[in-house]
């Protein structure tokens, strides 16, 4: 560790504090805040000496016009990466909530659930749709039918959707084939299978402390009102009719099947298979939920009374309720690049390893400062992953099931403290109607227990398990 290491540790902390305080006191525009906050960590880098090297390797100077060039990428890859994600899972939550598909499927799980168990209920959704499905992808998905059962059950909100958010983000953060799991699969050298067996042992529990628990704790503190039941263009009139269960079920988990099918195509047949690549095609996040854009706009438009012009009108009246929250979403992104291009990553790395730590706490250290100072869960998991590699080879005793857990820890460690910086903060503050201040009570909580307890429970079971 160097003076310089500390320095740009220090000025991220700082440029993360400003950037709170600007949105939460001074109420400033979050993309706005997230660009001066990105300057900021800039200058700092720039009036450091800090160098960066080009596709070449040639090394040269950080300078604002790299700063501000930073930004942009970071926004780009962003919102090139989920804008189309967003979008398309926002138009089939869309014609879910106008065909009334989102209260049959209520009714029906309430009915079976029963409404002291509808917690568990919404777990189990979570967790099948969010094993194959991005973080984003989950939310936008299941957000009509949550909001039903909130209205149908009568119980508070939070008491549902913290339980929803906890499996989602510990889907995304420790299981493949999400990117982060998988990149820290193929650093280390693991075996696929262990990590999903200690991703589901140590995942479950830990969304059920971050969820359930939690929101019992939640819904005493922090007052929060569902976002208002889309209001239907078009009421049941002649010759409407909300489509059947089944048929409502298939077009909500076709894409995850999609998805289910791609990934299980690439474990078990060989590159270059036809087969493989057109299940990889159809597969791909965004090909997926365009097909269940289509499928969905006959089963749940069409084919329940709507014409083809209302269907598409509902189809582009969402999307203009999700610009900002993209903008912003962006932002988080270009902050995060600045952050990194700045050098904050490369100098916690250095810190986690002077620390000399156990394996699995060191990972889970470094990959929880790169999260909180870049705000990205992947950007962590990798990173962090690739820092343990020497650290790993350096401790021939653990076993294939102590790696597993290493990354698994790791994984929680890439969900640790969620706040103004990652764009899954905005995406839940917008989806879920919250103010910054709500947001930070119930989401950024429920993160850092996902991050603590995911860890704690890793590290039990690494310590039970016999080393070689």
């Amino acid at each position: 560790m160097t003076s310089v290491d500390w320095k740009l540790i220090v000025l991220a902390l700082a440029a993360i504090g400003a950037l709170v305080l600007l949105i939460t006191r001074y109420k400033f525009n979050a993309f706005v805040a997230l660009l001066l906050a990105s300057l900021m960590v800039g200058a700092g880098a720039v009036a450091m000496g800090r160098l960066v090297k080009d596709a070449a390797g040639h090394e040269s100077g950080y300078t604002m016009l790299a700063v501000a060039k930073s930004f942009a990428d970071g926004v780009g890859a962003t919102l090139g990466g989920i804008a189309a994600v967003i979008g398309l899972g926002t138009m089939v939550g869309r014609l879910l909530a106008e065909s009334g598909g989102a209260e049959v499927l209520a009714r029906r799980f309430a009915a079976f659930f029963g409404p002291k168990r509808i917690q568990w209920c919404i777990m189990a959704l979570a967790l099948a749709v969010g094993l194959t499905t991005w973080f984003a992808v989950g939310l936008v998905l299941l957000l009509p039918i949550l909001l039903t059962l909130t209205h149908e059950t009568k119980q508070p909100f939070l008491r549902l959707f913290l339980p929803l958010l906890s499996c989602l983000s510990v889907m995304h953060g420790v299981m493949p084939p999400h990117p982060g799991p998988v990149v820290a699969v193929e650093a280390l050298h693991a075996n696929m299978g262990l990590v999903l067996f200690w991703g589901f042992a140590i995942g479950i529990p830990t969304a059920a402390i971050a969820g359930p628990l939690f929101a019992r704790f939640a819904i005493r503190r922090v007052v929060a009102n569902p976002p208002p039941m889309p209001v239907r263009i078009r009421s049941a009139q002649s010759g409407f009719q909300p489509p059947g269960f089944w048929l409502t079920l298939l077009s909500i988990l076709l894409p995850v099947v999609l998805m289910l099918m791609a990934t299980l195509a690439e474990l078990v047949l060989p590159k270059g298979n036809p087969v493989r690549e057109t299940a990889t095609f159809i597969g791909n996040p965004t090909m997926a939920l365009l097909i269940a854009v289509l499928v969905a706009s006959w089963s749940l438009g069409t084919h329940c009374g709507y014409t083809a012009a209302e269907v598409w009108k509902f189809t582009e009246s969402c999307i203009a309720t999700v610009g900002m929250t993209l903008l912003v979403i962006g932002g988080g992104g270009g902050f995060a690049r600045v952050l990194r291009d700045s050098g904050v990553a490369d100098s916690i790395g250095r810190a986690g390893t002077e620390a000399h730590l156990p394996p699995l706490l060191y990972g889970w250290l470094v990959s929880s400062f790169i999260r909180v100072a870049t705000g990205s869960a992947t950007v962590a998991i990798t990173t962090a992953s690739a820092l343990l590699v020497p650290v790993v080879l350096q401790h021939p005793e653990l076993t294939p099931s102590h790696v597993a857990l290493i990354i698994v820890a790791i994984g929680c460690g890439s969900l640790f403290l969620s706040h103004l910086n990652d764009a899954g903060f905005w995406i839940v503050k917008d989806c879920l109607g919250l103010s910054v201040g709500q947001t930070l009570r119930t989401w950024t909580i429920c993160e850092t227990i996902v991050g603590i307890a995911g860890m704690l429970l890793s590290l039990v079971a690494y310590k039970l398990i016999p080393f070689r």
